[in-house]
């Protein structure tokens, strides 16, 4: 008997396909992963694409995984899978076996900066000059790169799914996301955010109600910023632009991140919103888990962290992030946390300057600190009304499987 391999196939662009493998790749896997990818070779070969693995997920490869990938990918020599951010140690067993049909990056964006560009179409009276190539090469990585953000939480959407099917009795996986993605609609809640909520809400109360007896209205937190914002503070992503704009004209900054903690992944920082941050770099810190990472930093000393510097600091400097950082001319961060009334870590507010040696007047820090806990209030109603009510439409609008005739 074999054992499936947890596996996401992640929409296509016309030139690549995305295939997320995760878990151990052993002796025991080996058979599904053959057929795999003998079966995602094929396609992309039919539709003229070239096929990426994505191992951020693998834990460690086998001997016989090894031998595995090397016998369907032999004969791919001259256009090799393309194998992006395996584990260091996955990394060197792939290495080691000097495979002829893969090639390794560290990055998707790396990988698809090696392809060649797509062929440039005629001129012709009206359309844009061949300059332009460069920047539509652009746009589909970073439309990949948004590709692999969503397969990193496909693992928890497809937990939600589960959860969903077996509570109310849905037909299969696709009616449990359609719920999910009509929950998603109707309240602006991101789906991996309500996916995140099922996994880690107490079961509903009752039949008709999740939360019997709850508010759903309660009064948005009162602050300066969202005084001055003055828009819909139901509006997650208007919200967070305002705050991020807010925060790089208080730091002269060039751009800034804001990450989230995720209940459902161990308080992971999933990147929500940002401005002004390069593909390869937000590809890099999609989900973040740990130092040296800033974000990281200040999230688990619950206090801001300073890098005057990128390419002084050893850990950062040597780090993907870190390199994506400079490559995109980055030379100085500063991330402050977003703490909540009761001490919690909701996420953090990272901001981003092109020359090194910038440090925060005491002002700045002081109107950035008042910032911060301004959103981690409003990040804090936010998940106790408005994604609670996108978990109350999810149980009052399902629709269970049909009764057998």
């Amino acid at each position: 008997m074999t054992s499936r391999i947890p596996l996401t196939v992640q929409p296509t662009t016309d030139q690549v396909a995305v295939v997320c493998l995760s878990g151990p790749l052993g002796a025991d896997t080996c058979a599904d992963l053959a057929l795999e990818l003998e079966q995602h070779m094929g396609r992309v070969a039919r539709q003229g694409q070239r096929l990426v693995l994505d191992l951020a997920g693998v834990e460690l490869v086998s001997a016989a995984a090894r031998r595995t990938i090397q016998r369907a990918t032999d004969h791919l020599v001259h256009e090799p899978v393309l194998v992006v951010a395996a584990r260091p140690s996955v990394r060197g067993v792939l290495e080691q076996a000097h495979l002829a049909g893969i090639r390794l990056h560290e990055t998707l964006a790396d990988a698809l900066a090696s392809l060649p560009l797509p062929p440039a179409p005629e001129t012709s009276p009206g359309t844009p000059p061949p300059g332009h190539a460069p920047d539509q090469a652009d746009n589909m990585r970073e439309e990949l790169s948004c590709l692999r953000a969503a397969a990193r939480t496909n693992g928890l959407i497809g937990i939600a799914q589960g959860m969903l099917m077996a509570r109310y009795d849905l037909p299969g996986p696709a009616a449990a996301l359609t719920l999910l993605r009509t929950a998603s609609r109707q309240l602006d809640v991101p789906v991996r955010e309500l996916a995140s909520a099922v996994v880690t809400a107490p079961p509903p109360g009752t039949a008709e109600e999740w939360f019997p007896g709850r508010a759903t209205h309660v009064p948005p937190p009162a602050g300066a910023f969202l005084r001055a914002y003055g828009g819909d503070v139901l509006d997650r992503r208007e919200v967070l632009a305002a705050a991020v704009h807010e925060a790089i004209a208080l730091s002269d900054a060039d751009g800034a991140e804001v990450h989230f903690t995720d209940a459902a992944q161990d308080d992971a920082l999933f990147l929500d919103h940002h401005h002004g941050l390069g593909a390869a770099y937000r590809d890099q810190v999609t989900l973040v888990t740990e130092p040296p990472v800033v974000c990281a930093r200040a999230q688990r000393q619950c206090e801001s962290v300073t890098v005057p510097d990128v390419a002084a600091d050893p850990g950062l400097a040597a780090h993907p992030a870190g390199h994506a950082l400079l490559t995109a001319g980055t030379q100085a961060v500063h991330s402050t946390p977003l703490i909540t009334t009761d001490g919690h870590c909701a996420g953090t507010l990272t901001l981003h300057w092109g020359k090194p040696g910038v440090r925060l007047t005491s002002e700045q820090r002081h109107s950035l600190d008042t910032l911060t806990t301004e959103i981690a209030a409003w990040r804090s109603w936010y998940l106790r009304t408005v994604v609670l009510d996108a978990l109350e439409y999810l149980h009052q609008h399902h629709r269970p499987r049909s009764p057998r005739s």
